[in-house]
């Protein structure tokens, strides 16, 4: 199903808003034998990612997405911010989302960096002569040295990530959204990325982000959001879904 711009008693005050949304993915069958194979068919298997998601997030609002691996988080996250679409329900997003999830996504290996940045920047929504006005502190950020003009194959990945990281750090949004790797490259970028991060959340500015970092949850958002089997066990005040959270899980 398309991402949709309808009417769904869309308030002011939200910025996103999911009704009745689900997700699914197609896995191959793994068979034990080639007789298997022909006995069974080549079917692929269903697996709903998200499960009837009905959600709604006011702008300016903090909320943190938590659950185990797989629970539906990163899915979640990908259909906010358009990068994929749900197979059932609708969705209507206003504003400028900017995600930092994919983070190589739009890169050209055979461009060089300063190249890459344009070509990023632009796909995130930023024109040419806004990308040129923040070049330096895009470079300046990333802190690649000289390899900012040099082809991206010749880049090692934590490379590639400072780049792609520091020009979705410095766009223009309305909603932001983190997946759980909010922390990219060697320790002192990690340091840097993370300072980068506390900021947006000290801007009165939608976020959404998915960690299992219960502590800087607490410090930053005021709604989090459980997930489990593509679900929502609970949507509330943070202290509160975190609280039973350790209690069912442990501080994870």
């Amino acid at each position: 199903m398309e991402r949709k711009k309808i009417e769904m008693n869309f308030t002011n005050s939200n910025v996103v808003k999911l009704q009745r949304v689900s997700k699914k993915y197609e896995f191959a069958n793994i068979y034990s034998s080639l007789s298997e194979y022909f006995l069974v068919g080549s079917k692929s298997k269903p697996f709903w990612a998200l499960k009837n998601i009905n959600l709604e997030i006011k702008k300016g609002e903090k909320v943190g997405l938590i659950g185990p691996n797989g629970a539906g988080k990163t899915t979640l996250l990908s259909i906010i911010s358009g990068i994929t679409t749900p197979d059932k329900g609708c969705v209507d997003i206003r504003g400028k989302v900017i995600s930092i999830i994919e983070l190589e996504a739009g890169f050209h290996i055979e461009l060089s960096g300063v190249e890459n940045i344009f070509l990023n920047g632009m796909i995130l929504g930023m024109s040419k002569e806004g990308i040129k006005r923040r070049l330096k502190t895009i470079i300046n950020f990333a802190g690649i040295g000289k390899f900012i003009e040099q082809p991206m194959y010749s880049y090692s990945e934590g490379m590639k990530l400072r780049v792609a990281f520091s020009v979705a750090a410095h766009c223009d949004f309305d909603t932001l959204v983190l997946d759980e790797n909010i922390s990219v490259g060697d320790i002192d970028f990690q340091k840097k990325s993370l300072s980068k991060i506390r900021e947006f959340f000290s801007k009165r500015k939608t976020i959404v982000i998915a960690t299992h970092y219960l502590d800087f949850l607490q410090k930053t958002c005021e709604r989090v959001i459980w997930l489990n089997n593509g679900r929502i066990v609970e949507d509330g005040p943070v202290e509160k879904v975190i609280k039973r959270y350790i209690k069912e899980n442990g501080n994870i």
